[in-house]
């Protein structure tokens, strides 16, 4: 069997300095495209995908075409392991989806004053094909899911009970 090797040096790179995460270097091959847009940023049609260590359940959607905006997202299934999704068929067409490996769901996050409250959009969460890197936003009509769905908070761990040893009489 014979190895077909690919020469990383041949594929450009670009720079950007974004506002929330300093300087970014990516490839054009991992642009996310959005032809129809998103809800409130139909402007907006290039994105990267950026995920931080400190922030391991979190993935940034960074516009490339505004640096300003980057949407915190996270997968639903996730949070919500109850979250059930019949996507309509537009877009399953539209997206040209296939196979379930081939396509991510992302829900958009709200985050409140000093992340006191998070809130999660399952009504209308974000598909993005791995394949062709396009993506959309889709409403789940009927489906009874809200914009603003509170995202669990993990319980804070219970406090260690001390215990005393006292010399008995």
């Amino acid at each position: 069997m014979t190895e077909t090797m690919v020469d990383t040096t041949q594929i450009e790179t670009t720079t950007m300095e974004l506002p929330r995460f300093g300087s970014c270097t990516f490839r054009e091959d991992e642009v996310l495209t959005f032809p129809w847009g998103l809800p409130g940023f139909g402007h907006l049609r290039r994105f990267l995908a950026l995920h931080l260590e400190e922030q391991e359940h979190f993935i940034w959607l960074q516009s490339l075409d505004d640096p300003s905006v980057a949407l915190p997202t996270c997968n639903p299934f996730h949070m919500f392991p109850d979250y059930q999704v019949k996507l309509p068929e537009y877009a399953v067409s539209s997206l040209d989806l296939k196979r379930p490996e081939e396509f991510v769901f992302l829900g958009i996050v709200i985050v409140g004053p000093n992340a006191s409250d998070m809130t999660m959009n399952l009504l209308a969460p974000v598909i993005v094909n791995l394949r062709t890197r396009t993506g959309r936003q889709v409403t789940l009509e009927g489906s009874g899911y809200s914009v603003r769905t509170p995202v669990p908070r993990k319980a804070p761990a219970p406090a260690q009970a001390s215990t005393t040893a006292t010399a008995g009489a």
